[in-house]
């Protein structure tokens, strides 16, 4: 998977997401994504087979994030770490934790079908629930989310990789970005990431 490039309005809000992770655990000000022209409603085929929209979770906060369950490295380490970043918050706090439900978007739909989702997610967290959808609404529903991602040519074998962003998104209760939880500085940096915002 190589570097995608993002809008500065995306990385300034990285930036400003990292440096309060460092400070207190209480909100030193409004959202890093504040007001951001990030998110909307969406229906997806969950692991289950079965239609799930965004809006099914109105009134709790939500962490999203786009990958597939082939990717060689990237995705299951981000995962991972955003997953051990919400148990850890659930170890220090379950009823606030307990608002947070965790999304995974496949954007390779032809191979992450809903049992191949569904081996995925439950090896990360109990509640990560994992979906995908046609061409057509994950392209649309990655440009409303401000990713990106491209099928790459297969291989011999008939493999390929396929080309994404890779940020987890946090959001509130009323589906507006709240910040970008910063998995790259691991579970530690996202619990407390996830303290700061969730209340």
């Amino acid at each position: 998977m190589s570097a995608r490039v993002l809008p500065l309005s995306i990385f300034a809000a990285f930036a400003l997401a990292l440096s309060a992770c460092s400070q207190s655990t209480q909100p030193a000000g409004p959202p890093p994504l504040e007001g951001a022209d990030i998110g909307g409603d969406f229906t997806l085929t969950g692991e289950d087979g079965k239609p799930v929209s965004w809006s099914d979770f109105d009134g709790q906060y939500r962490t999203i994030y786009f990958g597939y369950t082939f990717c060689p490295d990237v995705c299951p380490v981000d995962v991972q770490r955003a997953m051990a970043g919400l148990k850890r918050f659930e170890a220090s706090d379950p009823e606030r934790a307990a608002k947070v439900q965790p999304l995974f978007v496949s954007v390779d739909p032809a191979r992450d079908t809903p049992g191949v989702l569904t081996e995925f997610t439950d090896a990360f967290h109990p509640r990560l629930i994992g979906m995908t959808g046609s061409k057509e609404q994950l392209d649309k529903l990655t440009k409303d989310y401000a990713a990106y991602y491209s099928i790459g040519e297969p291989n011999e074998a008939g493999g390929y990789l396929v080309d994404h962003t890779s940020i987890t998104y946090l959001f509130g209760p009323d589906g507006k970005p709240i910040a970008i939880l910063p998995t790259d500085a691991g579970p530690e940096a996202v619990a407390e990431e996830l303290d700061k915002w969730v209340r």
